[in-house]
């Protein structure tokens, strides 16, 4: 019950944030949802940073509610997958299938960057070495089941 909790929370505050973020750019995002994307790389760096900083051989071990907290909840409440397919599917039935495609390459590229360079900065921070550690997401889903 209490992890259930955990991730009731962070998500609040994930979802609060991902709203506050995509207002701030919507004068931005007309013609291609910028903030989505802005979130999407936001939130893939910061698992990424969060997930390998904390690992529980690494120098900032966190208890795992933490991480779920965060990882789950927070992350999972901040990012967008759903969002980003919205209007990916919005671009390509109003006859935008280049901008479609392009919010496609421009997410998918630059969230997995993100994610990636959040791992490297918190495996170097936290000490621990690339091959050994691990960001444990899929041991945090498969708990949950």
């Amino acid at each position: 019950m209490l992890q259930t909790l955990v991730v009731a929370l962070g998500g609040a505050i994930g979802s609060v944030g991902r709203y506050w973020v995509a207002i701030f750019f919507a004068s931005v995002s007309k013609n291609l949802p910028v903030g989505t994307i802005i979130i999407n790389i936001i939130g893939s760096f910061a698992i990424g940073f969060f997930g390998s900083l904390t690992l529980s051989h690494g120098k900032f071990p966190a208890p795992e509610p933490v991480r779920i907290f965060f990882m789950v909840g927070v992350c999972g409440g901040f990012t967008t997958f759903s969002s980003f397919s919205l209007q990916t599917l919005d671009l390509l039935r109003g006859g935008a299938p280049g901008r479609a495609f392009l919010n496609i390459f421009v997410s998918v590229l630059f969230c997995l960057a993100a994610v990636a360079a959040g791992y490297a900065l918190g495996t170097h921070l936290g000490g621990t070495s690339a091959q050994v550690a691990e960001v444990a997401q899929n041991a945090i889903e498969e708990e949950a089941s």
